[in-house]
This record gives C-alpha cells, structure tokens and sequence, in this order.
C-alpha cells in the first residue's frame, strides 16, 4: 500500500470504526467490518487513489461492503445493545446511516449522499426523519458530568429543550459518583478531563458499578483517549467544541436505544 494511501487510511481509522460500532449497534461488528473494508481496499485501492477526498471513499468503501454482507447488526452481548437492536428496527430504512454520518462524523449533505448513493436533498430529508422519530420517542433524567460551568450550562440548556430533565452536575469523580448515587439517572454526559485532575472515564466506570446499563455520551477535546481500538469503546463519543446538532443527536440515540419502563413516553 502507497504510504500517502497508508496514512490517510491511519488518519481516518479510528472515525470509520466509531462510525461502524454506532451503526451496527457491536464493536465487534463494527470493527469486523471496518476490517473488511481494509482489505477490500488492499486488493484494490483503486478507488481511493483516484479520490478527490479519500475520507469519502474510505467510508463508501465501507458501506459497499456492509450492504453487501445485507447491511447486519451485531449480536447483542447485554440487555442494553437488544434494546439498541429492538429500537432500530423500528426507524425509517437508511436514516440512521444519514444522522449518524451527519451529525457525528461531520459529513455535510452532498457528501452523505456520494457515501450512501443519493441525493443531498434525500440526505437531508432523511436526516430529518430521525431526529424527529428519536426526539419524539422517551425522555427522562440525564446527568451532567463537566467542569466547566458555561459548558455545563449550555449542555444543560441544549438537553431540557429537548423535553429531558437534568438530574444535576457533578465538576469532579467524587461528586459525580455521589450525584448518580442520589439520583439514577437514565443518561451520563461526561468529559474525561475534570476540575480536581480526576477522570470522567473512572468516575462514569465507578457509576456504571452500580447502575450496569446506563447509556454514556462521552464529549471530549481528547477523542484519542478513547478511540484507541482497547475494549471497551464507547458508543457514543462527541468532539469539543461540539455543535448543538452533535450533541441531540448523540442523546436522542443514547436514550432512545437504553429506553425502559423507567423512562416515560
């Protein structure tokens, strides 16, 4: 493989394989695949040589490959991922795909249309389609887990509007396990770099000791402390600075796929 091909594939890796474990519901799955298009690549990387944005490519090459295997989901390994599995198969065909390229990944329209061979307007209209069917499906308590008190705000602000209840906001690990023990909520937003120097990943860990299957969106400006390819990753992960449409997307999917009798319509 040419080292300009190699690099970009390194590059874009990690991004393809967040992508592939939130579409198909398994890290296992997703890397499986995201594994796949690798080596479809390899045999013939004609078609991101040739590429006017590689990343493009990379990504359409991985949809070719899914769609061909019939577009699967992974196994569910806990009672979280059969709900995940339960709740996509009630959404409208190829919106997930749309959203998820969308307000995750950062793709515009036009470019999830040359990803998934349709139109820009399709792509939007899809894209619509599933905010409003995972908006409209459950709310219910999310806590907060950051440091910084004007983002904590915003985070606050962004989730209430969408009809959720903030439980409250915790700026350390210590306070953040005390909050959950409080009160459980049914969501965690968390950064991983917090006030004292602790960590959201060993306070969300802590939490999760107690309560197994909450849903977390991890939002960070360190992506690459988490997508580092260990087990596990998380499902949901959000760059800083985030946009508003990243950030409902994430929680109307994380609390749409953990929906339970707890949580109400």
């Amino acid at each position: 493989m040419p080292t300009d091909l190699a690099g970009t594939i390194g590059a874009n890796l990690p991004y393809l394989r967040r992508y592939a474990r939130a579409l198909t519901g398994s890290q296992d799955t997703g890397d499986r695949f995201a594994a796949a298009t690798l080596e479809a690549i390899l045999a013939d990387p004609a078609p991101l040589d040739g590429a006017g944005d590689p990343k493009l490519a990379l990504f359409h090459a991985f949809h070719l490959v899914w769609a061909s295997a019939g577009a699967p989901l992974g196994e569910p390994d806990s009672r979280l991922s059969a709900r995940a599995q339960d709740h996509m198969a009630r959404l409208t065909p190829n919106t997930r795909e749309a959203l998820l390229l969308n307000a995750i990944e950062g793709f515009r329209p036009e470019e999830i249309g040359t990803i998934l061979q349709l139109g820009a307007e399709e792509a939007v209209g899809l894209i619509d389609i599933a905010l409003r069917e995972m908006e409209a499906s459950v709310a219910g308590k999310v806590m907060v887990i950051e440091d910084e008190a004007i983002i904590a705000m915003d985070i606050q602000g962004i989730v209430e509007e969408m009809g959720h209840r903030v439980s409250g906001s915790a700026a350390t690990r210590r306070s953040a396990v005390a909050l959950a023990a409080r009160e459980r909520p049914d969501l965690i937003l968390a950064d991983i770099q917090l006030a004292d120097n602790s960590s959201g990943i060993d306070a969300v860990n802590d939490i999760l000791e107690q309560f197994e299957d909450l849903p977390v969106v991890f939002i960070t400006a360190f992506p690459e402390r988490l997508l580092t390819g260990a087990r596990p990753e998380p499902a949901f992960l959000i760059t800083k600075p985030y946009t508003e449409a990243q950030l409902r997307s994430a929680v109307s999917q994380a609390m749409f796929f953990a929906s339970t009798e707890t949580l109400s319509a």
